[in-house]
């Protein structure tokens, strides 16, 4: 057989389309058609093509994202996070400098990179991605490869419009079965990383697909897609249909008119070949799936909510593993993680912080109270969901409930914005990082989805939010 003709998988064709050249050390160079940038690390990288005298290249395709920094606070300026100013400013000053489209505070459409990139359309399937963040795989869900990149590589991407990188292999994450009412796609993927571990995809791009992947919402599969990260891959996407062109259509940077039947015709073309060989496979069955959550510090310690806490193993260095992460949370093995008191709530993120997952998480708090001693906060992905959710009055049902209803950003993702947890306070957050002290210093964070999220809030401590469902 003919090599042009041997059957190929969606990776290899946008891997292909974009090569431009092997380098000498091995690794590809290939080409990035649009990426966007965030406060936390694109002024070093401005600074340091500054100081080589190089320009941006393609100031065009390359757009600044006010994210990582801003405070949350109604009101908010660049000074309401004083820790921020500096990089906010920076990310200003050098995106100007270049010629760069900024979306800054009192932006309609500001918010966080992951969320705002699919909602204007500023990625294809089909294209190549960059982000100087991890996540940047998020918007796999739309068909497209994205990529997280670092500072050095951040600077060589804004001179050449290049990356170079090794070659990933592929993998194909084949999830059987039909999802429940209460389990969403946050539960999917906790569940893959339960089931294969944080490492399953280190050195693999993944596809996923199969009835789940399919009958995913485009939002959904983006949250997929963005804890692709979390298995230890660099990218992970599901192949573009209908859906996802009924939600890109005429979405501010998509082509439109003859370009736009032209280029929908080629994404159709991009779905693996049905008889494609991958490197790895793996199959997980999602039907019996109820919601999930993590016990531990990282995202491989997740339970049903219906189980306890896992007995400790005998193999000493699992074991070892085990005793400090119950220790750090401040839980016992074989105990229910039911009924565990909760002292926040946090329901934002590039992984859920879309219409979608407000609307999810409305649903369950409307005309409800937040549980006294549990503070809940709300933070849209983007200006424009927040804009759309006021529209619905999702957020007079979230502050008559007691919850803060904040401005778009980051927040206690990370905490770069100063939204952070005190010690030994337990967190049940829709984020996607629950390690030591990540949402601040001896911070006990639990991951789950937006449902989940708000069933703890009401009940002031861990629950099962199908019990909420079924009172609404």
């Amino acid at each position: 057989m003919n090599t042009s003709q041997k059957p190929r998988t969606m990776f290899d064709r946008i891997w292909d389309a974009h090569y431009v050249a092997t380098r000498i050390d091995g690794r590809d160079l290939v080409y990035i058609d649009r990426h966007v940038l965030h406060d936390l690390h694109a002024p070093h990288a401005f600074e340091k093509l500054a100081s080589a005298a190089r320009a941006v290249r393609r100031p065009d395709l390359t757009f600044s994202m006010q994210d990582h920094t801003v405070a949350t606070k109604p009101g908010r300026d660049e000074n309401t996070n004083p820790d921020g100013a500096h990089f906010q400013r920076a990310m200003r000053e050098g995106s100007q400098r270049n010629g760069i489209r900024i979306f800054d505070l009192g932006d309609p459409e500001q918010g966080i990179s992951h969320v705002v990139a699919p909602e204007l359309g500023l990625v294809l399937p089909g294209s190549m991605h960059a982000v100087p963040d991890s996540h940047a795989c998020t918007v796999g869900g739309l068909g497209a490869i994205g990529l997280g990149c670092g500072t050095s590589e951040l600077e060589h991407i804004l001179a050449t419009q290049t990356i170079a990188l090794k070659r990933p292999k592929t993998m194909r994450i084949w999830l059987d079965g039909h999802l429940r009412p209460g389990v969403g796609a946050k539960d999917v993927s906790l569940k893959i990383i339960a089931a294969l571990g944080t490492a399953v995809g280190r050195g693999y791009a993944i596809e996923f697909a199969g009835p789940i992947a399919q009958a995913l919402s485009v939002e959904a599969r983006l949250t997929l897609c963005n804890m692709t990260i979390e298995m230890g891959a660099r990218s992970g996407f599901i192949a573009p249909d209908d859906k996802v062109f009924a939600y890109l259509e005429g979405r501010p940077y998509m082509p439109r008119g003859a370009e736009w039947e032209m280029a929908r015709a080629q994404w159709l073309g991009l779905a693996s070949d049905e008889h494609a060989v991958f490197d790895k496979e793996h199959r997980v069955d999602c039907g019996d799936l109820a919601p999930q959550i993590t016990w531990g510090t990282d995202q491989s310690q997740t339970i049903s909510i219906t189980e306890k806490l896992p007995a400790l193993p005998q193999e000493a260095d699992a074991r070892l593993k085990m005793e400090r992460a119950f220790a750090y949370m401040g839980l016992e093995p074989d105990t229910p993680v039911q009924g565990v008191k909760v002292d926040r709530v946090f329901i934002g993120s590039c992984t859920n912080a879309r219409l979608s997952d407000l609307r999810m998480a409305a649903s369950m708090v409307k005309g409800k109270r937040v549980h006294e001693g549990v503070t809940a906060m709300v933070v849209p992905g983007s200006t424009s969901v927040k804009r759309a959710a006021e529209q619905e009055g999702l957020d007079r049902i979230f502050k008559e409930a007691g919850f803060f209803w904040g401005e778009s950003g980051c927040s206690m993702c990370a905490g770069g914005n100063g939204d952070r947890g005190r010690p030994q306070e337990r967190i049940v957050s829709t984020t996607n990082r629950n390690f030591e002290g990540r949402q601040g210093k001896g911070v006990r964070t639990h991951l789950a989805g937006p449902e989940l999220a708000a069933a703890c809030a009401l009940a002031g401590h861990i629950a099962d939010p199908r019990d909420y469902l079924e009172r609404a």
